[in-house]
């Protein structure tokens, strides 16, 4: 049966966000008061999944400026703009964070030209926020019917990184969207999850979401994808996306270009599962994409406990880039698009 995990929720007292470092060990809710309490869940993963950080964002625009004591639209215009390069600082590679700010940004000054009154634009601002959310989560739900479609019943599904409810507005999820649409179809969908070094997504927050749910989980080292896809117990890969350039080269978890690889030697269908708001129409290639880089900590330790040397090298990319042609399908809320993208990508978008 299908949970409905929301890991953000606006509230009276500030936002509320299901503190994700600690899963799947102890489910703790922390209530962020200010937005820059917000930008620090953002950045400090509390929250993440390009979607989650999406609305997350927009709620902390909101959040900002209801807590806002000055009395001019002008004052409050120059506090909502600081406020959003506070939030845009957080993470860079993730483009649903800047596309809701600009639209957090686009709302306000739209009501501004309306002549709309402080404590007006405030409403609405909340209410925009809120309609980010419920865009996301309805958007989850065609992704699921669409892409639960792509896969055959009786299979065995890869996925990479956590791209589930707890990475969106909650629900459903993109690439476990996916799976839960085919679920819902009435297929039978085993999952194989790759543990997600070094942070452990796979492990702590996919295992965890399908356990819930009641959907078969089977738990693997990264390393092990390339053996299981030999011995033909992977009919299909699914992951999710931080941003998709305009020409379908697609940025994902770290690890997830290996898996496409891996995927198109054994003739594996590899689909990406995204709403329209991960596709960065201004961004022309992959080679163009912002790739985060994390404390080397998150890799020579787990927690509090050292694994490697003190003194050596340590590099900490957080994202990958998978080239378009590795890429058999994008499945957003406008339905499946397939190679050429460029053309593909620009219809969905038009239509």
């Amino acid at each position: 049966m299908k949970l409905d995990i929301i890991p953000v929720k606006w509230t009276d007292e500030g936002v509320a966000m299901l503190d994700q470092r600690l899963l799947p060990g102890e489910e703790k809710w922390l209530m962020l008061r200010t937005y820059n309490d917000v930008a620090d869940g953002i950045k400090d993963m509390v929250v993440r999944g390009a979607p989650a950080i999406g609305v997350s964002a927009a709620y902390g625009v909101a959040l900002g400026a209801k807590q806002f004591v000055g009395t001019t639209v002008e004052d409050l215009g120059e506090e909502i703009e600081y406020i959003c390069e506070v939030l845009a600082a957080t993470r860079p590679t993730a483009v649903n964070l800047f596309w809701a700010i600009e639209r957090m940004k686009e709302t306000f000054l739209l009501a501004k030209s309306e002549g709309r009154t402080v404590s007006e634009i405030k409403q609405i601002l909340a209410a925009e926020a809120k309609s980010i959310h419920d865009e996301d989560i309805e958007s989850q739900r065609l992704i699921a019917q669409y892409g639960g479609g792509l896969l055959e019943d009786n299979s065995s599904v890869l996925t990479h990184c956590n791209a589930g409810a707890l990475a969106t507005g909650g629900v459903w999820g993109t690439a476990l969207g996916v799976i839960r649409g085919a679920v819902e179809q009435g297929k039978n969908i085993a999952v194989i999850a790759d543990e997600t070094r070094p942070y452990l997504q796979g492990a702590r927050l996919t295992a965890w979401e399908l356990h819930k749910d009641d959907i078969p989980v089977t738990l693997i080292t990264d390393n092990m994808s390339g053996h299981l896809m030999k011995k033909g117990r992977v009919q299909a890969v699914v992951v999710g996306s931080d941003r998709i350039a305009a020409n379908g080269d697609v940025a994902n978890k770290i690890g997830t270009y290996m898996v496409a690889v891996l995927a198109k030697r054994h003739n594996i269908p590899f689909y990406v599962a995204a709403p329209l708001s991960t596709i960065d129409k201004n961004c022309p290639t992959g080679d163009d994409i912002p790739i985060e880089e994390r404390n080397t900590r998150e890799i020579t330790h787990v927690r509090d406990i050292q694994l490697a040397p003190d003194g050596i090298g340590v590099s900490n990319y957080a994202f990958d880039v998978t080239p378009n042609e590795l890429v058999t399908a994008i499945i957003t809320e406008k339905g499946v698009a397939r190679a050429p993208y460029t053309e593909s990508l620009r219809k969905q978008f038009d239509l």
